[in-house]
């Protein structure tokens, strides 16, 4: 009975690139604040290389000041004293800018690997129903494009952001000393600059937060097209798909474009009104140098320090999209972080049963999916399982087979009732410590991008190289896996492109035996092997299952009719249970899948019980 029922893999919704919300402000950088506390140090030695720099800026003016009005009235080597003065703060400088390059660089390479590991520890820990609302392409999106935005943002931007800051207060003081009437004409231009940048940046916020969203987007669609390729390629769907990349790609191109121009926009604005106001000081500061209000070394400072100021804040309107972006960035990475998991353990855990016997119960189950809340994959389901027993599971597509081992494995939660392993309710138990009673060996199995040798240790990562042999000779996969090029050492390929689908199937079941569990799920486990191979998995899982509870999901005759119990399931409930042979002697349901499926429909039930 080639039947299976699994457990909805796809988004219940897909969210589209302008139905994000957008970052309002910069504030959602404050959620990088815990990521910076455990490295209190390189902060504070960052923030001392920032004022030490920005303190020698901001004095070398004054040097140039004193210059310009001694060159008449001082000796030459009171002059060459205040040259080597000039270059000893250069120096200083050029040390200071050097060191804080070296914190805030290795600071934000630190910040950004932390939060890579905290968004990977959080999400491959989020059951099922998480990735039914997201795709799996935009949670690695945002591992990789976002994070990277954020490295540029901390480990430069932010740094340059502050010194500029630091530049810009510092110079309007030294301004002001230097002329009270030119720095106040100075502070009227501020204003004026603010406007466009306070203006164009909210478009700036809304277009970075669309382009991210929809890069996003198009990394989910090309990670989903890739990992199915074949079927792709098989249905001839390659222009369909393409099309569909093309034009989530061209998306956040035009998003791009639309920032990039704005952004252009911008710097062309702001550029044109400082060094307007630029050249309207100066003009002014000529006229009081002519008049004898100040002399041509303040001018010169003063001039300086316009330069400087007018420097921060172009750079300052340059670096608040960046802090934009990195903004909308870190509000998607936080969102991840903060993610409530519908399954969760408890506040005081039960300690699971170690060893487990292996006694599992459902009592007045009722299950549905996220994604389809009005039909019930398990209706007011009533089940027990004894240790060691062997249970088969069958009836007809969606009946809530495979929908057993997805609450058994806690994936879900039942809607009603309670399933216990051992007399304790599994929702007692810690996921991890509660897992470790089962192994799973689905209907597609999955193989990492590693040896062989390690897909089959995945089972028990502390086993050794004779217990995993072991393993794959029960599995009777040891003469395959020796005559790979390396043996067991052998690299299959990203999900096992080297290995065929009976392949694949050993590996995963040689990884279960491996893991040695007292409950073993078997989904369709035997489905893509050989005759030959099967009869020896066969074995190998009847001599594996005498100590053991196991459940099988299954459609092979042999399996079946071997099994302590067969449980018939049918529109999630139970319609009956018993062996082989009463099955088929009750008729219903269960003789009816066993005659069309077993034999065709062509035999009598009298042959099927001895078939």
């Amino acid at each position: 009975m080639a039947q299976v029922d699994t457990a909805p893999t796809q988004p219940a919704s897909e969210e589209k690139p302008e139905d994000r919300e957008a970052s309002k402000s910069v504030s959602p950088l404050r959620g990088l604040l815990p990521f910076f506390r455990p490295y209190r140090h390189l902060v504070l030695g960052a923030v001392f290389a920032l004022f030490f720099t920005a303190a020698m800026s901001l004095i070398l003016p004054l040097t140039v000041r004193i210059v310009i009005d001694g060159l008449n009235e001082k000796g030459l080597a009171e002059i060459d004293e205040y040259f080597v003065g000039a270059l000893i703060i250069m120096g200083l400088l050029a040390l200071g800018t050097g060191l804080r390059f070296y914190i805030v660089t290795r600071l934000g390479e630190r910040v950004v690997a932390d939060i890579r590991m905290a968004v990977y520890n959080k999400v491959i820990g989020m059951s099922p129903a998480f990735y039914e609302k997201i795709l799996t392409g935009e949670v690695l999106s945002r591992l990789t494009t976002d994070t990277t935005l954020i490295l540029s943002v901390v480990g430069s931007s932010i740094s340059v952001a502050l010194r500029n800051t630091l530049l810009f207060l510092g110079g309007i003081l030294f301004m002001t000393v230097t002329s009270a009437k030119l720095a106040g004409m100075v502070l009227l231009l501020v204003p004026v600059v603010l406007l466009p940048i306070l203006g164009l940046g909210r478009k700036l916020r809304r277009l970075s937060r669309i382009n991210q969203d929809a890069i996003a987007a198009s990394s989910g669609e090309a990670s989903e097209t890739l990992l199915a390729a074949q079927t792709v390629q098989a249905y001839s769907h390659e222009d369909a798909s393409r099309g569909h990349f093309d034009a989530l790609t061209e998306t956040a191109f035009n998003a791009a474009r639309r920032r990039i121009y704005i952004r252009s926009l911008l710097t062309v604005v702001v550029i044109f009104l400082i060094f307007t106001g630029i050249c309207t000081v100066l003009w002014m500061g000529a006229r009081d140098v002519r008049a004898g209000n100040m002399s041509v070394g303040e001018l010169v400072q003063f001039l300086i320090y316009s330069v400087m100021v007018a420097g921060a804040v172009a750079a300052l309107s340059e670096i608040w999209g960046e802090l934009q972006r990195a903004a909308g960035a870190t509000e998607r990475l936080i969102e991840l972080i903060e993610a409530e998991d519908v399954i969760k353990d408890p506040e005081h855990p039960v300690p699971a049963p170690d060893p487990a016997k292996g006694e599992l119960a459902f009592r007045d189950v009722t299950f549905r999916y996220p994604a389809r809340p009005d039909v019930a994959a398990l209706d007011n389901l009533s089940l027990r399982i004894a240790p060691g027993e062997t249970v088969a599971l069958v009836g007809p597509s969606g009946a809530g087979k495979s929908t057993i081992f997805q609450l058994l494995m806690r994936f879900f939660d039942p809607s009603a009732g309670d399933i216990t392993l051992d007399g304790i309710p599994l929702h007692h138990m810690l996921r991890d410590e509660m897992r470790r009673s089962f192994a799973l060996v689905p209907q597609d199995p999955v193989i990492f991008a590693s040896p062989a040798i390690d897909n089959i240790r995945f089972g028990r990562p502390e086993a050794s190289d004779a217990e995993v042999i072991a393993a794959a000779k029960a599995a009777a996969a040891h003469d395959f896996l020796t005559a790979l090029p390396q043996g067991y050492d052998t690299y299959v390929g990203e999900r096992g492109v080297m290995l065929s689908g009976g392949q694949k199937q050993r590996i995963a079941i040689a990884r279960a035996i491996l893991r040695d569990a007292p409950v073993l799920l078997l989904d369709e486990a035997t489905s893509a092997l050989d005759a030959a191979s099967e009869l020896a998995v066969q074995k190998a899982v009847e001599k594996l299952s005498k100590d053991r509870t196991t459940l099988v999901i299954a459609h092979r005759l042999a399996t079946v009719k071997k099994a302590d119990r067969i449980i018939v399931f049918d529109q999630g409930r139970i319609v009956a249970e018993g062996t082989h042979n009463d099955l088929v002697r009750q008729g219903g349901l269960y003789a009816e899948l066993a005659r069309l499926q077993f034999t065709d429909g062509e035999l009598p039930e009298a042959d099927l019980e001895n078939a």
